[in-house]
């Protein structure tokens, strides 16, 4: 029996309708005018500390920041979307998040995102987060979206969960972090995983 088509994913180059809106956020390209932002929590070593980068000093960030800038479109598999998180009321970035389109030929993405810690307790990483799921399932018809994270990163496991992604890896020791050796944990998401989160079944 012949596998079923694959949904069609939009026409490459493929640009989001920026902002992306949620009940609270706006997330949008990033510009050079996000350094500061930006710079604010790229320095800070505790945020950086399971990541694969930084603390930035101010050079750093400013190449970051002009990376981001140019991460705003889709045209080939591994490229990324790299967005401002915005509070809208406020007009306050809060954080960034990336969007990796992993695969086309696979229909596979993943995402990421980093946050200031002055702004944590408000939801506002799981709601950017989500976003990204919908943009990567409803917009660009993914089969699967993963994230890795550092073993030792509960906040962000717990972030994971609530978006209600699956622990479906733990990698021991397959990383070199900070002079150590760090484990890598796996979550990921299937296109009808989303779905059914979306549209419950009614109770019985």
């Amino acid at each position: 029996m012949p596998l079923p088509p694959a949904p069609q994913t939009p026409p490459l180059p493929y640009t989001p309708d920026y902002p992306i809106r949620t009940e609270r956020l706006d997330l949008r390209p990033v510009t050079q005018d996000d350094f500061a932002a930006i710079h604010a929590y790229q320095r800070r070593p505790e945020v950086c500390r399971y990541l694969y980068w930084g603390p930035f000093d101010e050079a750093g960030s400013r190449a970051s920041v002009t990376a981001k800038t140019t991460r705003t479109t889709l045209r080939e598999s591994g490229d990324l979307l790299q967005l401002a998180v915005v509070v809208r009321d406020s007009g306050t970035l809060v954080g960034d998040v990336t969007f990796v389109w992993n695969s086309r030929e696979h229909r596979q993405g993943g995402i990421g995102y980093v946050f200031h810690p002055d702004h944590a307790g408000h939801g506002y990483a799981t709601e950017a987060s989500r976003a990204l799921l919908r943009l990567g399932f409803e917009e660009l018809q993914l089969h699967r979206i993963q994230a890795e994270l550092d073993g030792r990163n509960t906040a962000s496991a717990r972030l994971l969960e609530r978006l209600g992604m699956r622990r479906e890896g733990h990698l021991r020791e397959n990383e070199f972090l900070d002079g150590e050796w760090a484990d890598e944990v796996v979550y990921a998401m299937l296109a009808r995983e989303w779905r059914a989160r979306q549209h419950p079944a009614p109770r019985q």
